[in-house]
């Protein structure tokens, strides 16, 4: 395959390439692409906005991520924080800084998987910027909402009684990581070995192509059920479990064995000799929706098999606490990924 040099179309060349077939799709998307600034407008409704810096050897390795997984979930991290405040996604901008080790088909690659993650959830790319970048690959996304002012969700609200929800199942994309690090630690050793991922496609798939829970705030819209707090789980269960705690001035209550885990996941935390539940509590960027709702609310949420009760919500003096199937009960520590962390 013939490679073409960034260089060869310079910057406004770029981006005219990269979204010269943009359709928008909304109807608050007034102009888009092509002008100094794009033109949005919400129809009376509030506006949610979010942005997410991605740094290549922070938070993706090139090695293992393909270009177009790193496209689709660069945009699907910021749309899940817009889902967490209940709200729909309707534009995204995107930003990149990218090296000469790049070439225009490689760029191409990531911004079709930009693509999809958008068609996926009716948004609009309406804006972003290209720049030369002295090593690795920065990508910049901005995420905007809309949402009637009665319908916000914030983490700040959970009362004590409430429930403890969380979507999908929890520790996959932790348990991914592994495998992939695992890997790519023999290759740098031995690289004329062979890379098995031993068949295990749905933690990896955890890792590289992540979801939103579109699905998740529609079932909540459809039923009438409104969250009393909500945030998602890019940094694991215990860490966002104590920022609502925390931000809403209350304790909880969560059961290990109520904790969704995937059959997949636990085998796969086995061959590490590692504990499923920790990698629930504390294994990063599942993207699941973390969630409390009115204790009467209850019978509708188990219409859904995609929605666990894990626990409730109770007065802040209790303090946080996990209840393990044994019956011990222990503090929750916050043992999520920390970006400034070494």
């Amino acid at each position: 395959m013939s490679r073409t040099e960034i260089k060869d179309y310079g910057e406004f060349g770029l981006i005219h390439h990269l979204t010269k077939n943009i359709e928008l799709h909304n109807a608050s998307s007034v102009l888009g692409v092509g002008d100094d600034a794009a033109v949005i407008d919400h129809f009376g409704k509030q506006t949610v906005v979010t942005t997410d810096l991605l740094i290549e050897g922070v938070h993706f390795d090139l090695s293992y991520t393909p270009l177009k997984h790193l496209g689709y979930k660069s945009v699907i991290v910021n749309l899940s924080d817009i889902y967490a405040m209940n709200a729909t996604p309707t534009q995204i901008t995107m930003s990149v800084g990218l090296s000469s080790r790049f070439s225009v088909e490689a760029i191409e690659e990531f911004y079709e998987g930009v693509y999809i993650a958008c068609e996926e959830h009716g948004v609009d790319l309406i804006g972003g910027d290209t720049s030369a970048s002295q090593k690795g690959f920065i990508i910049s996304v901005t995420a905007l909402g809309e949402i009637t002012a009665d319908k916000l969700v914030q983490r700040s609200t959970a009362r004590k009684g409430d429930l403890i929800c969380v979507s999908g199942d929890l520790g996959g994309a932790y348990i991914g990581l592994l495998f992939l690090e695992r890997e790519k630690k023999i290759f740098l050793e031995s690289p004329q070995v062979q890379p098995d991922l031993e068949n295990e496609s749905y933690v990896i798939g955890r890792l590289l192509k992540p979801g939103a829970r579109k699905d998740i705030i529609e079932f909540l819209g459809d039923k009438d059920i409104m969250p009393t707090s909500m945030m998602d789980i890019s940094d694991g269960l215990s860490s966002e479990l104590l920022h609502i705690c925390e931000k809403s001035g209350v304790g909880c209550v969560v059961y290990e064995e109520k904790l969704p885990i995937a059959e997949d996941s636990r085998k796969a935390a086995y061959k590490f000799e590692i504990d499923p539940t920790a990698c629930a509590l504390s294994g990063g960027e599942d993207y699941e929706l973390l969630f409390t709702i009115r204790q009467e609310d209850y019978e509708k949420i188990t219409l859904n098999e995609q929605i666990s009760v894990i626990g409730y919500i109770t007065e802040a003096e209790q303090g946080t606490k996990f209840q393990t199937k044994g019956g011990n009960t222990h503090n929750i520590t916050a043992q999520g990924w920390n970006a400034f962390k070494k």
